[in-house]
């Protein structure tokens, strides 16, 4: 870049640009949310057959439509502060030079070169006589240097020494001028979009491209911005967060989409938005390196005759599956095991409205080991009953749908019983649940492992909650997900008003009144036909393996109507049953309504 044209520039207009894409990736994303929370939803609620779901269709790529716009145009705007950041700093340079150069009597050209007056002690009669100087930079080379300052203390003017300095000044904010531009240049012109109107899973795979891109190119901007704090404290988050900008809020979350989801403490409009860019870049990884394993991997012939092993015959019409399908069936489900999770969470979103069930809010996603997610049913910063739920032993990304569901059907079993207030339920997937019942449930280290991460996850509701009073919080923990809560009440603060045990295994403590809630708002559920309380007493139990469904630990104990480990949930044709009524009740702070078993007969073995 030439000097007339560093000159010529004006950041302001780049930094104006910025704020025009930025306008126009907030329109996009209330569009998107327009599309997604109101008019998809009201279809939902109201509407069904062929007309509605083609309709329903056609709005859900109109949404990923605005969708990547928001992406997109964030990304240029941040480029276009980043590249006005870089040049503004060239020009300060530039014409801090130019100032210094005038005042010392220098001249400047056109093409960079200075020209200096005549100056210095006499030689034989005559005043040392004036030069110019070519444009050159700061040499970086030690003998360079070296040889510069020679020439300088050799030339009897010493307003050469000055015109050197102010030449090399000029040189060297041409200079970063011109990688500036060199650098931003080829990142906006990623920037720019396929000219069609489907966005694609390679297009979501050049967004984090261009996004790396862009937070590459702009790290001295972007270090020039407040820094989230070190020790991720949801109130320090907070505070950082609202210290920041309208710019550089939309900066941040442009570039750090990962960060920002993650960060306890923020809203949940925010952690939302972050998370689906991430979500959406993860699942075109995703569903473009299970497509090559499809391709790396063809089918085998699924279907063999069946032979009789005793007669050896083969009845006509009678065949089964072969070992080799059942195989590659089996990799191809592992192949796709995230996929699948975010494949669930994209359609608890497409259920946003169905029998008024409200938008979901993604506050944390991450495939990383077995993947995390966390999902609101209902923004829990303006309700007035939180439910949050932590799942257990086999519980990861990739089987996540079933515990979306679980808290779907509580939300709409709590709503009932809400008497008009608002409910939040929130499907808490923050931790290495154990992969296996037998061989890694009965260790205890991924419940202290997790505790911190949920106490900090409950901290930030606290912090993030906009409402005149303090939301009525309840934790629902199932199998090892209690095990999970007890750790955390037993190492940290669980900010909780109720605490709901289903199936529990053992929560590390042997009373109650040993887990951080007011007395009496610890209740627990076990079915009959659930074995896991009993065998997972002796390694997660408290002294003497107490457990909450032994009656000295001193829980409610709420009547059940359903079998098993895993029926908690279950529904009727006629609505809840009675087990996740009980939960809904706690939830909607109903506890003296929840059916409670009666105590036990201390003679009931008396005849």
């Amino acid at each position: 870049m030439d000097l007339a044209a560093l000159k010529a520039l004006k950041p302001s207009e780049y930094q104006e640009a910025a704020d025009g894409y930025r306008a126009t990736s907030e329109m996009a994303g209330k569009a998107r949310e327009a599309i997604d929370n109101r008019v998809s939803a009201g279809i939902r609620n109201q509407l069904s057959g062929e007309s509605a779901t083609a309709a329903l269709r056609e709005l859900k790529e109109l949404s990923k439509d605005f969708h990547y716009v928001e992406t997109e145009c964030a990304l240029v705007s941040t480029a276009l502060n980043g590249f006005a950041f870089d040049m503004a700093a060239a020009k300060r340079k530039l014409e801090a030079a130019l100032e210094d150069a005038k005042a010392a009597g220098c001249t400047v050209g056109a093409d960079g070169s200075v020209t200096f007056p005549a100056g210095g002690k006499e030689v034989d009669g005559k005043v040392p006589e004036g030069g110019t100087v070519q444009v050159s930079t700061s040499p970086t080379d030690p003998t360079a240097s070296a040889l510069e300052r020679q020439a300088v203390n050799m030339h009897p003017n010493p307003n050469f020494g000055k015109a050197v300095g102010f030449a090399d000044r000029i040189g060297d904010a041409l200079k970063e001028a011109t990688d500036a531009d060199t650098k931003w240049a080829p990142k906006l012109r990623a920037l720019k979009a396929d000219d069609d109107l489907v966005v694609s899973d390679k297009d979501w795979i050049d967004v984090k491209s261009d996004t790396d891109g862009v937070r590459d190119a702009g790290k001295g901007y972007l270090d020039s911005l407040p820094r989230p704090p070190k020790h991720d404290d949801p109130r320090a988050n907070a505070d950082w967060w609202k210290g920041l900008t309208d710019e550089q809020r939309s900066d941040y979350l442009s570039v750090h989409p990962d960060a920002v989801g993650a960060m306890d403490g923020l809203p949940a409009t925010v952690r939302d938005q972050a998370n689906r860019t991430v979500l959406d870049e993860a699942h075109a990884k995703a569903q473009l390196e299970y497509d090559a394993w499809l391709k790396k991997h063809p089918e085998p012939e699924r279907f063999q005759p069946y032979i009789d092993p005793y007669t050896g015959a083969m009845p006509k019409g009678l065949s089964v599956e072969t070992q080799a399908w059942k195989d590659w069936d089996e990799a191809r489900k592992n192949a796709r095991k995230s996929l699948d999770g975010m494949d669930a969470i994209q359609k608890r979103f497409d259920q946003t409205g169905v029998n008024g069930l409200p938008e979901a809010y993604l506050l944390g996603f991450s495939t990383e080991g077995d993947g995390r997610a966390i999902i609101a049913n209902g923004n829990p910063d303006t309700a007035d009953h939180q439910a949050v739920y932590v799942p257990g032993t086999t519980s990861e990304l990739g089987n996540i749908d079933g515990n979306i569901n679980r808290m779907v059907k509580v939300w709409h079993a709590a709503h009932e019983e809400a008497d008009g207030k608002s409910v939040s339920t929130i499907t808490w997937l923050g931790y290495d649940a154990p992969d296996s019942v037998w061989k890694d449930a009965p260790f205890e280290h991924y419940a202290y492992d997790g505790a911190p991460a949920f106490n900090k996850f409950l901290d930030g509701l606290d912090t993030t909650h906009t409402g005149d009073t303090r939301p009525h919080r309840t934790v629902i923990a199932h199998s090892y997900g209690t095990t999970l809560v007890g750790a955390a009440a037993q190492t940290g603060h669980v900010s909780a008003d109720d605490l709901v045990f289903a199936g529990s295994p053992g929560v590390k403590v042997s009373n109650a009144g040993d887990l951080d809630v007011p007395k009496g708002h610890v209740w627990n559920e076990e079915a009959d036909g659930d074995v896991v309380p009993d065998i997972g007493r002796w390694g997660h139990g408290g002294d003497r393996f107490i457990i909450p469904s032994d009656p000295e630990f001193g829980a409610n104990q709420m009547t059940t109507d359903t079998e098993g480990h895993s029926g908690y949930w279950d529904e009727t044709s006629h609505g809840p049953t009675q087990s996740l009524k009980n939960q809904a009740l706690v939830v909607v702070g109903k506890g003296d309504d929840v059916a409670l078993k009666p105590p036990p007969n201390p003679w009931a073995h008396v005849k």
